[in-house]
């Protein structure tokens, strides 16, 4: 009887072990798996540092002469103006967009729609609000939210007096040309201008 209950115990003992041994296969197997994954992964980052690294010396630093680079502050296509660099969207009327999808082609620039931080920069823009008029102008990152002027970057409008129009929601501001900025549906389509820090040369 005795005999009978250690051999049993045996049994089931050797069964946990190769119950156990089946286990610790499968951790190692999935350790080897999720360890290649990392090297992988760490592969593939740093390829797309290097790419992106890459992409910002010739967007920034394009090689236009034989005897090397020229680095700008801006990219090509793009104004620079104190601190920073600005792209002025004017496409004709069929590839104008709404103001969330200019901010979304902004964004797909490492950009945002401009956010003015003084008169100098309001005139900037405005000058450079080209061929606009009424209420056909560019827009800017300013957005009417629970009735008040917030700039994309969160901040609010500190100077009302650069809108005269108090704020509705779902409107935002364009800037027109010689006539300052005016407040209109955001799901009109306008031109757009994107703002991004300039580089330090």
């Amino acid at each position: 009887m005795q005999f009978d209950n250690l051999t049993k115990t045996l049994t089931v003992s050797e069964s946990k072990i190769t119950n156990l041994t089946g286990e610790n296969l499968e951790l190692k197997a999935e350790t080897k798996h999720l360890t290649d994954h990392i090297r992988n992964t760490e592969a593939t980052w740093n390829k797309n540092n290097i790419s992106r690294a890459q992409w910002s010396v010739d967007a920034y630093c394009p090689k236009k002469t034989v005897s090397g680079r020229k680095c700008s502050a801006c990219q090509d296509g793009w104004l620079p103006s104190q601190s920073s660099c600005y792209l002025i969207k004017n496409p004709s009327s069929d590839g104008q967009k709404t103001w969330e999808e200019a901010q979304a082609d902004c964004g797909e620039k490492n950009s945002y729609l401009v956010v003015v931080a003084d008169e100098t920069e309001k005139q900037f823009i405005s000058e450079n609000s080209w061929r606009s008029s009424d209420n056909k102008g560019y827009w800017i990152g300013l957005r009417a939210e629970n009735n008040k002027w917030m700039w994309v970057d969160g901040s609010d409008l500190t100077n009302n007096i650069w809108i005269q129009e108090s704020a509705q929601d779902g409107h935002c501001a364009i800037s027109v040309q010689n006539q300052g900025w005016k407040s209109v549906m955001c799901n009109v389509k306008q031109q757009w201008i994107c703002e991004k820090m300039a580089l330090t040369i």
